[in-house]
């Protein structure tokens, strides 16, 4: 059977309703930049991330570079970042004159080694940005920790994080900022680009609502440098509509992924298949569900099979961060990043939505155990 990695319309046959009332509201307005629609669901976003505010803006790339931008980082600053996530974590960095700087993850959840952070701090180091990656919180206890010692802002990256939680609090409350995108493929995706920032600082806060204008207060009085970074009327009427679902569709992913540990187990496929752990304490929301195989060429004859049954599979990320051509000149980026080269190397997004059925789970469970 055919099984895509992401079937958004599924999704959206349960909400349609209720999307197009919202959408024919704002079409009525003719209210589309910022506006009430934007305002309730900043609200309701704020208070369901355990934050004081957010601060909706265009991208979830634009809500990592205003957060760094507002914290006044930039020419010959340092930003601690994981060798292993999405380019954007290091490319905004980079983007504002900084150097990242690049740290190891720990296999048992892709996140950045706090072990090794400290010996990358300098006297330049003006924040770490730890990512939340594939839904599961980083050690944030522990990067905090450090953070406070050094006297430097925590920058969550959590993309990909929206729900998660570390020891009873949610992701985009555990750090100084937290970031957020709202791409469709995510647990919370809107109609097209869309991201959040979150903070509870009451002084911070007031500079994300400027720097998103061009850094503008009142209309044409220009403090700050910032940009436009504006989240549309449009997408934060249906992020809002989403918003009501999102722990209903978290629970769904987390049954999943259950089930896969289940069917996997049946299969025998023992250690030949390394599947994702909830760590204690933190609580899981599967924005994508990660199979780690025994390197490179095991993992590439599973997806060239899982595709061949049309089964639904991606990698994220065939290279690591240092590895990426952009950064090839940057001091560090031959040193060793065994974990994140493992990482790189041997995993495998597979299907995990919560429409997915027992029995599609079952056949692409089978595939892969026909494939190693």
């Amino acid at each position: 059977m055919a099984i895509p990695l992401l079937d958004l319309k599924a999704q959206y046959k349960t909400i349609r309703e209720e999307v197009l009332r919202v959408t024919e509201e704002v079409y009525e307005s003719q209210i589309f930049i910022l506006g009430k629609r934007v305002e309730d669901f900043e609200s309701d976003f704020a208070a369901y991330c355990h934050s004081k505010y957010s601060v909706g803006v265009s991208s979830g790339t634009d809500a990592l570079l205003e957060a760094l931008m507002v914290l006044g980082i930039g020419q010959g600053d340092e930003v601690i970042v994981p060798a292993y996530s999405f380019f954007a974590t290091a490319g905004v960095v980079h983007r504002l004159g900084a150097r990242p700087v690049f740290v190891d993850v720990r296999l048992e959840d892709y996140n950045i080694d706090p072990a090794q952070i400290e010996q990358k701090i300098s006297g330049r180091t003006r924040a770490i940005m730890p990512v939340h990656l594939y839904g599961q919180c980083a050690d944030m206890d522990a990067i905090n920790a450090i953070a406070a010692r050094h006297g430097i802002a925590v920058v969550e990256d959590a993309a990909q994080a929206v729900g998660a939680e570390y020891r009873g609090k949610r992701a985009g409350a555990l750090g100084t900022l937290g970031c957020f995108s709202f791409f469709p493929s995510k647990n919370l995706g809107g109609f097209g680009d869309a991201g959040a920032i979150t903070t509870s600082d009451d002084a911070m806060r007031e500079k994300l609502i400027d720097f998103r204008v061009h850094g503008m207060r009142p209309k044409y009085y220009h403090h700050y440098v910032g940009g436009n970074f504006r989240i549309d009327a449009l997408q934060a009427a249906i992020l809002h509509v989403k918003l009501r679902h999102l722990d209903s569709w978290a629970e769904g992913r987390r049954r999943n992924a259950q089930t896969y540990a289940q069917l996997f187990a049946e299969a025998g496929t023992g250690d030949r298949v390394v599947l994702p752990r909830e760590l204690e304490g933190r609580h899981h929301v599967y924005n994508q569900y990660i199979i780690r195989f025994d390197g490179r060429a095991t993992r590439d004859r599973v997806l060239e099979h899982l595709k061949s049954k049309s089964i639904g599979c991606e990698i994220y990320y065939p290279l690591t961060l240092p590895q990426q051509k952009c950064f090839a000149d940057l001091p560090g980026v031959r040193e060793a990043y065994p974990s994140s080269d493992i990482a790189a190397d041997g995993t495998l997004a597979i299907p995990v939505y919560p429409e997915l059925t027992k029995d599609q789970m079952a056949e692409v469970v089978r595939e892969i155990a026909a494939a190693i």
